[in-house]
């Protein structure tokens, strides 16, 4: 007789489309995903589901997903062996590293390479084994302003603080559309549903955007503030806070810095609201009212995100968003904006002087950019590949007479950089310029990239190698439980097992690694037992840790898992700050396939500060120094009839990665120019037609959607697209290509503090296409 078909089975798996990390369920049925639905069960999303989740089957089986790795022969692209790949790689990386330093090689980390495991054990320990400085990242076009901020306040470039949503009285949000998003830099799944419980009992939700948005639909006010102003508008409240003597600190008068509220007190004196008003476009009363109901409501939290970071003062902002949080009292304490406690965060030191945060430790090569958090502005990387070298600095590391190429302390590399490693990585669509990037891409000596698509991209690689497809991996969150709205933890194993000719992602990373230090042929376990090693033996060392005073080899003994990265996780689960509260290891986090709810977010302060002082430095040296800037803001009027530029989210879409998912594709999901009615009578402008947009990195036509949820003087074009270059092997992308709104820049516009590309706010001429 034959064998009977099996049945349908089901599968937990944490979304990892999004910084929401819904739980989902999906339906497994003759060996593929087949359905997904939002887990009713899991403790932080509980059942919540968005339409890129419910996509995931369509994303799982992405018939342009690579199978096999791409090794580049004779110019061609073509399918080879494991073996092959990472003996190109070895051949490729190390002889260049060899002749001309470690920096003549560039790593380019992607926004999807924080949604896996691999992508966050990995990359370190790749850096670290590369040893170069020029490290670009998605950060500099999105949220390093934050990160830099948030340094300079607290010593921590990822002591972020959250709002806490499901306990404020009053949310203040700028340049955010968690409707669309699902948020950002604050894990919330069902953002829009805390949202609306906000406003069901009796809280207050202003939105500051020029866009009138999904998110702005649903506030109580929504201020339509000029783009690129959030710092005037975030300084004039903070002015108001001082004048009206409506600053309460608190509990955190003790932990701020001597002298520093005076200090900033004195700083922001220019900026009133009367001085801010026309910049803004917005009535000082009107901005001189929120000030007041923020500081009058029982809790708040003010919040800013992409629209507030990508502009040219985005630092600044992010740290008014702060300074405002503290003046009011709303830091660190319930209802207001508090730091998340991570299960693998390592655990709390006592409270002291820490070793702070600095700026520029080294700079870029050609335009001497300062680095920010390791980083270097993904914007200057075209600059860096395809700009000559001197002559002295070209020459071969191995050669006499002190002329190393790589110099301690000096620019990230006196040579130019020869070859890039991107992981989940698509600068030529994300970055500005990316015509220039393209370029300078097919001038490398060598490439490798970590990605499951040939994209706009990975097509200039001479390897590529594919992850499997997200079914066949486990699930952890390490990078957004740094900032979810509420302590938990989750962990989804592989819900099918890994398909013939496949590798695991964490395999992949691991021999790559190896394969660019020198290590080639080594056993990829090796990397995870350095890592393992190293961690522990510094952790038996520190007085506050769970394993202090304990012999390294018995605890490494101890972990379970039956891969490298599994014991990895294991080690830190032990280390972090649930080991000895709810003894958190990898079995029992298995033992609860639905996590586990840690609480909800509580203070910690001043255990977190890592500044020198120990305590919240309110005005750092390096914000002091920018403010000038941004006080010439307030005289930097726009011509009459100038257009402002900014971009926009989709609930189906995230930045450029899931344009080539059908059931994603289509709807209100388009690339279109929006443009107000009375601008587009202005310009002749008609709907369904077509727009020319001219700024200083070239010109596009886009098709004209007229909408008045743009305000006058602004238009909107989505990031994320143009999809249109040969080589790539995106068919449904292909098909609906649009057109790559950072085209419109040259890479000249950044926040000088963070090295963040401006994408919003910029000046452009539109005109009917002829």
């Amino acid at each position: 007789m034959p064998e009977p078909e099996s049945l349908p089975s089901t599968a937990p798996r944490i979304c990892p489309l999004c910084e929401a990390t819904c739980g989902l369920t999906l339906t497994l049925d003759g060996g593929r995903v087949t359905a997904a639905r939002g887990d009713k069960d899991d403790v932080f999303s509980r059942g919540f589901i968005c339409p890129k989740g419910a996509a995931f089957p369509e994303v799982d089986a992405d018939p342009d997903r690579l199978t096999s790795p791409l090794v580049r022969t004779d110019g061609v692209l073509r399918e080879a062996t494991w073996e092959e790949a990472f003996d190109r790689v070895a051949a490729g990386i190390r002889p260049l590293i060899e002749e001309y330093g470690p920096n003549a090689v560039a790593v380019v980390l992607g926004n999807p390479n924080v949604h896996t495991v691999a992508g966050a054990l990995y990359p370190p320990l790749l850096l670290g084994a590369l040893r170069t400085r020029n490290l670009f990242t998605a950060s500099t076009l999105d949220q390093m302003p934050k990160h830099v901020s948030s340094g300079l306040l607290f010593g921590d470039a990822f002591a972020i603080p959250v709002p806490d949503l499901d306990r404020t009285d009053h949310l203040l949000m700028l340049g955010a559309n968690p409707l669309d998003s699902n948020g950002s830099l604050c894990t919330a799944p069902d953002f829009p549903g805390r949202l609306k419980a906000l406003r069901r009992r009796g809280g207050t939700l202003t939105v500051v955007d020029p866009r009138r948005t999904r998110t702005a639909g649903l506030a109580d006010r929504h201020l339509a503030i000029r783009p690129g102003t959030d710092a005037l508008f975030l300084a004039a409240l903070v002015h108001t806070l001082f004048a009206e003597d409506l600053t309460r600190l608190g509990a955190l008068e003790a932990h701020t810095a001597d002298g520093s509220v005076e200090g900033v007190r004195e700083a922001i004196r220019d900026f009133s609201p009367e001085a801010v008003a026309a910049a803004c476009d917005l009535d000082a009363e009107t901005i001189r009212t929120t000030a007041r109901e923020l500081a009058a409501a029982p809790t708040a939290a003010v919040y800013g995100r992409m629209g507030s970071s990508t502009v040219a003062h985005g630092t600044l902002g992010n740290w008014l968003v702060d300074v405002l949080n503290i003046l009011t009292g709303n830091l660190d304490r319930p209802g207001g904006a508090l730091f998340p406690l991570s299960a693998t965060a390592p655990a709390p030191r006592p409270a002291g002087p820490g070793k702070g945060f600095a700026l520029g430790r080294w700079t870029s090569r050609v335009s001497g950019h300062p680095e920010a958090k390791g980083e270097l502005p993904l914007a200057a990387l075209a600059e860096e590949i395809d700009t000559p070298s001197s002559a002295s600095s070209d020459t071969p590391s191995g050669t006499p007479s002190g002329t190393s190429s790589h110099t301690s302390g000096g620019p990230a590399g006196e040579g130019r950089v020869r070859a890039v490693v991107t992981v989940a990585a698509n600068p030529v669509l994300s970055a500005p310029d990316g015509r220039r990037l393209d370029a300078a891409l097919a001038t490398l000596d060598f490439m490798v990239s970590v990605d499951p698509y040939l994209n706009e991209t990975t097509r200039h690689a001479d390897v590529v190698l594919p992850p499997p497809p997200p079914s066949q991996s486990a699930h952890f969150d390490f990078a957004f439980n740094q900032f979810a709205v509420r302590n938990q933890v989750r962990h989804t194993p592989p819900a099918l097992p890994l398909a013939p000719g496949l590798m695991d992602e964490c395999e992949i990373h691991a021999r790559l690694i190896l394969a660019v230090s020198g290590m080639h042929g080594a056993p990829p376990s090796a990397v995870d037992d350095l890592a393992i090693d190293t961690t522990l033996a510094k952790a038996v060392t520190q007085e506050h840790s769970p394993v202090f005073g304990e012999d390294p080899k018995a605890v490494a003994a101890r972990l379970t898992g039956a891969t490298g990265p599994e014991r990895r996780l294991d080690l830190m689960l032990r280390l972090g700050p649930y080991a000895r509260s709810h003894g958190l290891t990898l079995d029992v986090l298995r033992a609860a396939p639905h996590g586990i709810d840690l609480g909800p977010l509580e203070p910690r302060l001043p255990g977190l500060l890592k500044t020198r002082s120990g305590r919240i430095e309110l005005l750092p040296e390096p914000i002091a120094a920018d403010l000038p800037r941004l006080r010439a803001a307030l005289d930097a009027a726009l011509e009459p009839g100038t257009l402002q530029l900014v971009g926009r989210r989709h609930l189906r879409s995230n930045n450029s990665w899931l344009h080539n998912i059908p059931a994603l594709a289509g709807g209100s999901n388009r690339c279109t120019l929006q443009v107000h009615p009375e601008d587009a009578a202005r310009l002749g402008l008609v709907a369904g037609g077509a727009a020319r947009i001219k700024a200083e990195g070239g010109e596009l036509e886009a098709e004209v959607e007229i909408t008045d949820t743009v305000r006058r003087g602004v238009v909107s074009l989505p990031h994320g697209w143009g999809h249109d270059r040969p080589g790539t092997r995106l068919t449904v992308a292909a098909g609906r290509p649009g057109v790559n709104v950072n085209q419109l820049l040259d890479g000249s516009r950044l926040d000088p503090l963070s090295g963040t590309a401006v994408l919003n706010g910029f000046p452009v001429d539109v005109s009917p296409s002829l």
